[in-house]
C-alpha cells in the first residue's frame, strides 16, 4: 500500500513485468553484448526451466503410478473427456471404502427386510419405563372424553423364518394389541410369547412362514471402534439405516433396576443414531449379522444426543431361547453380593491391581457358598472371560441357566483358584422355572355357552363362543358386553370353551378377542391376564 491506498491488482503483473526489462536493459548497457547474445542467453534460461518443470512432471507421474500400484488399483480419480464439454466420469470408489470395511450396502440389504415396524395398543399408559430415555414411543394421546386407545410404535426383529420376532419388553409391555408390519408392506397380528422386564426384552410370533430373518453374531466378538449399523422406525420413518461405531461395552446405566436386583445392564454403547421408534430395532456388523438389540439414548431431550445402547445378542439369545421353550426365563444365580474393584477398595483391602470384581457378601446355602467362594474374593474370570466390572459378571452369568456349570477364576489374597459353581434359580434350586398357570374360569368370571346353528346361518360364521352373561370379571371390565360372540382369540378359532381355556392359558401377557353381536356389530376387545 503507498499512501493509504491499494495498488490496483491489475498493475501489480505489469509492474513486476517492467522491473525485469528494465534490468535487461540495464545489463545490456553494463555488459556492452549484442542483444542477439542476451537473447540466446534468455533462451537457454527458459529451456531450462521448461526442464525442470517436465522432470517435475515425470517424477510426479512416476509416484503417483507407483502409489496406484502399491494401492493395488484400489483407488481412482475423477477424469475429464478431451471433448468440448469436458465431462466428468464417475468415479467408483467402493471397492476401496470395501478394503477398507466402510461399505455398508451389503449389510444393510441383509438387514432392511428383516426388521419390522411395530405398532401397539394401549387402554392405559402407567409403565415405570414412561419416565427413561427412549422408551414407550409416539403416543397419540386420546382427546378427554373420547375412548380410543393410546396407540405406540417401535421395532423389532425377525429371528426365525416362521414368525418369531424379539423386542424390547417396554415396547408391548401392557399392550392391549400388537401388530406388526413387514418391510414389504405385509401385517400381522402378533401374539406376545413372553417378556422378560429384567432384560427388555420380549418374544412375539406371527402366524408366517418363510420370513426374511437376521442371522445371530456374537457379541463377545464385538469390538470398541467396530463399525456397526442401527436398523430401525424411527419417527415413524419406516426401515432406516444408521452407522457408528462401537463406543464402549458392558456399560450400566441403571434404568431397568428393579427391588430384587435381577436387572442385568450390560449395553453396547454406539454412537449410530437412533431415535423414539428404534426401540426394539437390530444393531448389526458390517457382515449383517445381529449383534444387539436398541434399547435406549442417553439425552436430555429425549431425543438422539450422541450415545445409544443396545442389549447384547448373546443375551438376547438365550432369552429367547428360554421363552420358545419354557414361556419365561431361566435365570441362574451365584448367590453373591458384588462391586466393581476401585481406587479406594483397592486401598482398605490391600489389593494388588483394579482387576477383576469383588466378592463383599456370599448368600448363606447359595451357589456360590457350596463351591466355596468367601467374602473378600475377587471374582477374575467367568468361563475364562475376564470380568472387570459387575455389568461383565452379570452378563456372563446371565447367559446360563439354574443347573448348568460355571467356572470361576478367583484371587483370594495372592493365590488364583478356579472353582465350578452349579447355578440356581431364585428359589435357590436348580429346578426349571415353570409359568404359573391362568386360572382362566375365574379370571374371565363369565357364562359362556355354544352358539346356535340358527345364528351361526344368520350372521354367516361356522364356530364361535357366545357370553351368555358377561359376568364382573376381566371381559366386563374389556368392554365386552354379554351376547357378544368370539370367533377368534389372538387370531386362532374358537370352537369350543375347552379351546377357549387352552388359548388363554398359554398367553403370558394379554390376549385379543375378535368377535360378532348378534345384529352383525363386529367388535375386537384386549386385555391383560396379569
Amino acid at each position: 500500500m503507498t499512501g493509504g491506498r491499494s495498488q490496483n491488482p491489475r498493475s501489480m503483473p505489469l509492474i513486476a513485468i517492467g522491473k525485469i526489462r528494465n534490468r535487461e536493459q540495464n545489463l545490456s548497457t553494463a555488459t556492452n553484448k549484442p542483444k542477439s547474445y542476451l537473447l540466446a542467453v534468455k533462451t537457454m534460461k527458459t529451456m531450462r526451466k521448461h526442464a525442470g518443470i517436465l522432470v517435475a512432471a515425470i517424477l510426479g507421474g512416476l509416484i503417483a503410478i507407483g502409489l496406484y500400484a502399491w494401492l493395488g488399483g484400489k483407488v481412482t480419480r475423477t477424469v475429464y473427456l478431451q471433448q468440448d464439454d469436458a465431462i466428468p466420469q464417475r468415479v467408483n470408489f467402493a471397492p476401496a471404502l470395501e478394503a477398507m470395511g466402510m461399505n455398508f450396502t451389503e449389510a444393510a440389504e441383509r438387514t432392511v427386510n428383516g426388521v419390522v415396524h411395530i405398532r401397539t395398543e394401549y387402554q392405559r399408559k402407567s409403565s415405570v419405563y414412561d419416565y427413561f430415555f427412549d422408551f414407550r414411543d409416539f403416543f397419540n394421546v386420546p382427546q378427554p372424553g373420547r375412548s380410543q386407545p393410546i396407540v405406540a410404535t417401535g421395532s423389532g426383529v425377525i429371528v426365525s423364518p416362521n414368525g418369531y420376532i424379539v423386542t424390547n419388553n417396554h415396547v408391548v409391555s401392557e399392550a392391549d394389541q400388537v401388530e406388526v408390519t413387514l418391510n414389504d408392506k405385509r401385517s400381522y397380528k402378533a401374539s406376545v410369547i413372553g417378556t422378560d422386564p429384567t432384560t427388555d426384552l420380549a418374544l412375539l410370533k406371527v402366524d408366517a412362514e418363510g420370513l426374511p430373518f437376521i442371522q445371530y453374531g456374537n457379541s463377545d466378538e464385538v469390538r470398541l471402534g467396530e463399525w456397526v449399523l442401527a436398523v430401525g422406525n424411527p419417527f415413524n420413518l419406516t426401515s432406516t439405516v444408521t452407522a457408528g461405531i462401537v463406543s464402549a461395552k458392558a456399560r450400566n446405566i441403571n434404568i431397568l433396576a428393579n427391588p430384587e436386583g435381577t436387572s442385568i445392564e450390560s449395553f453396547i454403547q454406539t454412537d449410530a443414531a437412533v431415535n423414539r421408534g428404534n426401540s426394539g430395532g437390530a444393531l448389526v456388523n458390517v457382515n449383517g449379522e445381529l449383534v444387539g438389540i436398541n434399547a435406549a439414548i442417553a439425552s436430555g431431550t429425549g431425543y438422539y444426543a450422541g450415545y445409544s445402547f443396545a442389549i447384547p445378542v448373546n443375551i438376547v439369545r438365550k432369552v429367547v431361547s428360554d421363552l420358545m421353550e419354557y414361556g419365561v426365563v431361566q435365570r441362574g444365580f451365584i448367590g453373591v453380593s458384588i462391586q466393581d474393584v476401585n481406587a479406594q477398595l483397592v486401598e482398605e483391602k490391600g489389593l494388588p491391581d483394579y482387576k477383576g470384581v469383588f466378592v463383599n457378601g456370599v448368600s448363606d446355602g447359595g451357589a456360590a457358598s457350596a463351591a466355596g467362594v468367601r467374602d473378600g474374593d475377587v471374582i477374575l474370570e467367568v468361563e475364562g472371560f475376564a470380568v472387570n466390572h459387575t455389568s461383565e459378571l452379570l452378563e456372563r452369568i446371565g447367559q446360563h441357566r439354574p443347573g448348568e456349570k460355571v467356572n470361576l477364576l478367583v484371587r483370594r489374597g495372592n493365590k488364583e483358584i478356579a472353582m465350578d459353581v452349579t447355578l440356581r434359580n431364585q428359589d435357590n434350586t436348580t429346578a426349571v422355572v415353570k409359568r404359573s398357570e391362568t386360572n382362566v374360569s375365574e379370571l374371565l368370571g363369565a357364562e359362556l355357552v355354544p352358539v346356535s346353528a340358527e345364528l351361526r346361518r344368520k350372521l354367516g360364521i361356522s364356530h364361535g363362543i357366545m357370553v351368555k352373561d358377561a359376568g364382573n370379571g376381566r371381559l366386563r371390565s374389556a368392554g365386552i358386553r354379554s351376547n357378544y360372540i368370539i370367533l377368534f382369540i389372538d387370531n386362532k378359532p374358537v370352537k369350543t370353551v375347552a379351546e377357549m381355556e387352552s388359548i388363554i392359558s398359554k398367553s403370558t401377557r394379554g390376549v385379543l378377542f375378535e368377535g360378532i353381536y348378534p345384529d352383525g356389530t363386529r367388535a375386537y376387545y384386549g386385555f391383560g391376564l396379569n
